[in-house]
């Protein structure tokens, strides 16, 4: 059985580092003025910047808008879990 969350379609726009529209959250993990982490339908997303703000957040539809200074975006790599003996 599929996960629903693999269902939703993911999408960044980067407009003039001030304002980044994404689809395809499933859950935000945590928020302050200067990260965003949430999962999305691809993996583990962290947005860096200053005087970050959600401006509209949905996670039925998984669409998020933040604004302020981003300077980075990157995707944590899922962790594999090792055999006890690995």
């Amino acid at each position: 059985m599929e996960n629903a969350a693999t269902k939703l379609p993911h999408k960044l726009i980067l407009d003039e580092r001030n304002r980044l529209n994404l689809t395809g959250a499933t859950e935000v993990i945590h928020f302050d003025d200067e990260s965003v982490e949430l999962n999305t339908s691809l993996g583990t997303l962290l947005i860096q910047g200053e005087q970050l703000k959600l401006k509209c957040l949905s996670l039925d539809d998984g669409a998020l808008v933040i604004q302020g200074h981003i300077t980075a975006i990157s995707y944590e790599e899922p962790k594999q879990r090792r055999g006890f003996f690995r």
